[in-house]
């Protein structure tokens, strides 16, 4: 007869409640399969990135961001105009244009993306920013861009806020390269623009040769000096003649056009960068800026936010909108009708020129 003392009946006792104690709780279970399979269809579906916050989204001063939009184009203008004096541009070539024409990047290009982006992104973390150059390197030494500037605390006693996913932000750090390299300072331009649910709403047209620095915000106004332009601009008479001004560098056939729609008293004029052509229409020196085959919506945005500023108008040559609400879609392939004044009537023109072209 064998006989178990106290301490082997205890430790008998836990041993057998230690294999009675792996017990399946179906309940348990079937709840943590589903969360499971929650979490698996969220990621399959929506993205590990993309599962919705039941937070609000942040809500951005688009007076705040007119502010940093300046500062922004003035600090990488002064990128562009360094680099240019010094003589260090280190041109490069990203390819040919469909018109065959050299689509070069200097250091210039890419110094004032660095400042430009940057300076945005540090001011604006959760707004989608959009350049049109490319660069990984991050630098510690650019400050985030300024959003309380005073002269445009003096200029706008309003604000609106507009929810981040919202927004998006073109910016094209050197417009006009080619005659950047060619030192033909004068048609060179920073650009930044801010386009709500797609729509071209900022523009900051900055000029680092002539430090000057054109804006305007659709529905609320423009930079003062870029009023007097507009209306110093609007008393100088030219008749019958239709000034048309186009690129000198991816124009196409352009001119034949121009002169089909408009007729023998066509003048044309041949200048480089977006930014100046369009600048040129909002000062009354020319009456439409024309161009046929493709170009860039960071090229545009800003001019045709500061067109909208003005009632202005932008559109393609079939007289469609312009929509920047997607980083995708960045090539606008549909050419382009700007004009300040009687866009209508101008459009009409060009397209029974185009009809007549095609039959």
């Amino acid at each position: 007869m064998s006989v178990i003392s106290d301490e082997g009946k205890k430790a008998h006792k836990v041993k057998m409640n230690l294999g009675a104690s792996v017990r399946v709780n179906r309940c348990g279970l079937c709840a943590l399969v589903s969360v499971l399979v929650i979490v698996m269809m969220l990621y399959q579906f929506g993205g590990e990135n993309e599962v919705k916050s039941d937070l609000p989204p942040e809500m951005i001063s688009l007076k705040s961001l007119l502010s940093a939009a300046i500062d922004a184009a003035e600090r990488g203008g002064k990128n562009v105009y360094d680099v240019r004096v010094k003589a260090e541009l280190n041109e490069k070539s990203k390819g040919k244009t469909l018109e065959n024409a050299n689509d070069p990047v200097t250091n210039g290009d890419i110094m004032s993306h660095r400042t430009m982006f940057q300076s945005l992104q540090r001011a604006f973390p959760s707004v989608k920013i959009i350049s049109e150059e490319k660069d990984s390197i991050t630098s510690d030494t650019v400050d985030p861009a300024d959003i309380t500037r005073q002269d445009i605390g003096e200029t706008l006693a309003d604000n609106a806020f507009v929810p981040a996913p919202d927004i998006r932000v073109w910016i094209d750090p050197l417009d006009a390269t080619q005659e950047y390299t060619e030192n033909l300072r004068q048609y060179v331009t920073t650009m930044v623009c801010v386009a709500v649910k797609g729509y071209a709403t900022i523009g900051v047209i900055h000029k680092p040769f002539e430090h000057y620095t054109a804006w305007g915000w659709a529905g609320k106004t423009t930079s003062p000096d870029l009023q007097a332009a507009v209306a110093q601009g609007s008393t100088s008479s030219t008749g019958d003649l239709t000034r048309v001004i186009v690129s000198r560098s991816h124009h196409g056939e352009v001119s034949g056009l121009a002169m089909s729609a408009f007729g023998e008293k066509t003048n044309i004029t041949y200048a480089g960068g977006a930014g100046y052509k369009t600048l040129e229409v909002i000062k009354g020196q020319a009456d439409l800026y024309l161009h046929i085959t493709r170009i860039k919506k960071w090229d545009l945005c800003a001019g045709n936010a500061i067109l909208n500023a003005l009632d202005g108008k932008m559109t393609t040559l079939d007289g469609k909108v312009l929509d920047y609400g997607s980083e995708a879609e960045y090539l606008n392939n549909g050419g382009l009708v700007a004009t300040l004044h009687s866009h209508a009537k101008y459009l009409k023109q060009v397209q029974e020129a185009r009809k007549t072209k095609t039959e």
